[in-house]
């Protein structure tokens, strides 16, 4: 009789890496973690968040949350999976003492983080001796403020 445990297993993947990228990473995992036995197989992208403290030069990772239930023969392969990986920079894998109820899930499709630029602030286009002209008002503004006013 072999008992079927619960594992929760959280994993971070380099930031540099893009959503297709994390998205085969995930799919991996997966895969993997099926063909060793697992029966029931749940992801959850956390998404691209700041680390504790700096992993091989990262300051940022993506995060992914995973349950899975097996009988504990998974966990073996799938660390020295993840740890031969260039693309996982930690994980962790923990048996749940009590039952956890997760539904298994389709993996979630990581999306595009675009940073918008920032707006373009139309001005005035300024000929040549326009400013010249501002920049002589400007500095006779300033030295009139300079100079002292007697009363």
């Amino acid at each position: 009789m072999t008992t079927t445990n619960t594992y929760e297993l959280m994993f971070i993947l380099r930031p540099d890496l893009t959503q297709q990228q994390v998205n085969q990473q995930m799919h991996k995992y997966r895969d993997l973690l099926k063909d060793l036995g697992a029966q029931k197989v749940s992801m959850e992208v956390w998404g691209k968040r700041r680390l504790a403290y700096e992993i091989q030069r990262f300051q940022e990772g993506v995060y992914i949350l995973s349950y899975f239930t097996g009988d504990g023969s998974q966990v073996a392969p799938l660390e020295k999976n993840m740890r031969l990986s260039e693309e996982v920079i930690r994980y962790l894998t923990m048996k749940q003492d009590k039952e956890i109820e997760f539904e298994e899930n389709e993996l979630p499709e990581v999306e595009e983080t675009v940073e918008t630029p920032a707006p373009v602030v139309a001005t005035e286009e300024v000929t040549s001796s326009e400013a010249s002209e501002e920049e002589d008002t400007t500095s006779t503004e300033e030295e009139e403020e300079a100079t002292p006013v007697e009363a």
